[in-house]
């Protein structure tokens, strides 16, 4: 890509922080938004559940990624908690492709976040970009998200649906977790560890996001996750030897729904995530195996 002027909402956030510092290292001009008053031209003002955007700061932009939203396992899903994850994506959402939509010169393109918990429970059945969406709290909110950018694709701008896997890295998510218990020699599987987790290492999660800036074209829903989901029981063997470190505690599967209440049937339930229409693009993973992935962390 040329050099360009992107906005970025969800800088701060774990990818959108590693993004912005990507885009910057190669020159493109990044526009943050804030939920504050703007402080100079590199920042836009923006309420995402009050549903405002400061217009006139992204004018000029010739991409907008929206990466914010509060996080899906910094709390137990309680009613209120579950309400401020909906609201921080589906609103958010709303309002920025309902102001890319106003611009005179839109964007063109928009990329938005959503995630792997579109499928919902998928047991050992692979599933792709073509499989609908499950059943339960995260589907509908995934199905509802990926809706609210509607006025940004009937404005004509390429829209673009990035389901995002568990992100290895050690800065933030589940893998933050991890590390210092498989560091400690406390690691072990989650319940019966025949689940599967989609992974993917935080350098390929931000490639495969300027990839679809980049690549005319793309639009629609693009799996993030690494090529080969694997189960627990196999991602916390690799930990273990990775880290040099037994796996000797397994964590029961009734603790872990005493202590985190709803949110451990999502840490318990099995999501064999592929990629398909990533790869079927041309993008090629940095890190594609797990162990490859944990180093990279």
């Amino acid at each position: 890509m040329e050099r360009s002027r992107i906005a970025v909402a969800g800088a701060s956030g774990l990818i959108g922080k590693a993004l912005v510092d990507s885009l910057r290292a190669d020159g493109h001009e990044v526009v943050r938004l804030v939920r504050r008053a703007a402080d100079g031209p590199g920042e836009v003002c923006w309420d995402p559940e009050g549903q405002y955007v400061d217009t006139a700061g992204l004018a000029g932009c010739d991409a907008v990624v929206n990466l914010a939203g509060a996080g899906i396992g910094d709390h137990r899903w309680t009613d209120a908690y579950k309400r401020r994850i909906r609201d921080s994506r589906v609103l958010g959402t709303a309002a920025l492709a309902k102001a890319v939509a106003a611009l005179d010169e839109p964007p063109r393109v928009f990329v938005s976040g959503s995630a792997m918990g579109f499928y919902g429970e998928t047991g050992d059945r692979a599933v792709d970009e073509d499989a609908p969406a499950g059943d339960g709290f995260l589907p509908s909110l995934c199905v509802e998200w990926e809706e609210a950018a509607a006025p940004a694709r009937e404005a004509g701008i390429r829209t673009v649906f990035v389901r995002t896997g568990l992100v290895v890295t050690r800065d933030g998510g589940a893998w933050a977790r991890l590390f210092p218990l498989f560091k400690a020699g406390l690691g072990g599987r989650l319940g019966d560890g025949r689940q599967y987790w989609s992974f993917i290492a935080l350098h390929d999660e931000v490639a495969a996001i300027r990839f679809l800036l980049d690549t005319d074209g793309l639009e629609g829903p693009f799996n993030l996750t690494a090529p080969e989901p694997l189960t627990n029981r196999e991602i916390t063997a690799a930990m273990a030897r990775v880290l040099r470190r037994p796996a000797l505690f397994p964590v029961p599967a009734a603790a872990l729904q005493v202590a985190l209440g709803e949110m451990a049937g999502d840490v318990l339930g099995s999501q064999r995530v592929v990629p398909k229409r990533l790869l079927e693009s041309g993008f090629t993973f940095a890190f594609p195996g797990i162990e490859d992935a944990i180093r990279a962390a």
